[in-house]
């Protein structure tokens, strides 16, 4: 489907999750440091070892964007330890459910595709923003990419706005404490320290903006 000259399709959706696993093979040692600081040290392993099982489960796989993303969903909850692939394997799932098996999606469809990632990750996780979790960096960024689309904004134009509300939301997680996972432990002591997950969020959210620009 054309929105603001980009087809949304399938290998939109692959090129998303290849991108991303790059990223984080790429910035794999900087989650893991910002996780030593307030976790158990395995956020970058943990993402990279994740969505490189992705990319090999997705390899030579036909179907709609819709079963491509709740495939990867699947994946993320076998493979990666923590609370990184139960969350984000629930909102991929829940993404992918939502398009359902149609061949293309419009930028409304994703929105809808990625609010139901939203829910999905805040009713498992039972956090919400300011909590200093993924949430911080996903939820501005859903709620931006929808409002830039009712204003009339292309796909690219929202999602890049999209991608900037998520590193704002997690760089904002540094002065909160937290309150939820091995971080809220810390108590005062994780004040001052960037969420490693609201971190791998805004690079798999720049990973969308890169694969819909360089189509």
């Amino acid at each position: 489907m054309e929105e603001g000259g980009t087809s949304v399709d399938a290998g939109t959706v692959k090129r998303w999750l290849e991108t991303a696993a790059a990223s984080l093979h790429e910035q794999r040692d900087y989650l893991t440091q910002l996780d030593a600081a307030i976790g158990d040290a395995d956020h970058g392993t943990n993402m990279d070892r994740g969505f490189i099982a992705v990319v090999g489960k997705l390899d030579g796989l036909e179907g709609p964007p819709g079963k491509l993303l709740t495939t990867a969903g699947a994946t993320l909850v076998s493979t990666v330890g923590g609370a990184s692939g139960p969350l984000w394997g629930t909102a991929l799932r829940r993404a992918g459910r939502t398009l359902g098996d149609a061949e293309d999606f419009s930028a409304l469809d994703l929105a809808d595709a990625l609010d139901a990632a939203l829910e999905g990750v805040v009713e498992l996780g039972a956090a919400q923003e300011g909590d200093k979790t993924m949430v911080d960096a996903l939820a501005p960024a859903v709620r931006t990419l929808r409002s830039e689309l009712d204003s009339g904004a292309d796909l690219t134009a929202a999602v890049v706005a999209a991608r900037v509300a998520s590193e704002e939301g997690m760089l904002a997680t540094k002065p909160m404490q937290a309150s939820k996972g091995r971080a809220s432990y810390l108590g005062e002591r994780s004040i001052g320290h960037q969420d490693p997950g609201a971190t791998s969020t805004a690079l798999i959210l720049a990973a969308l903006e890169r694969s819909l620009s360089e189509q």
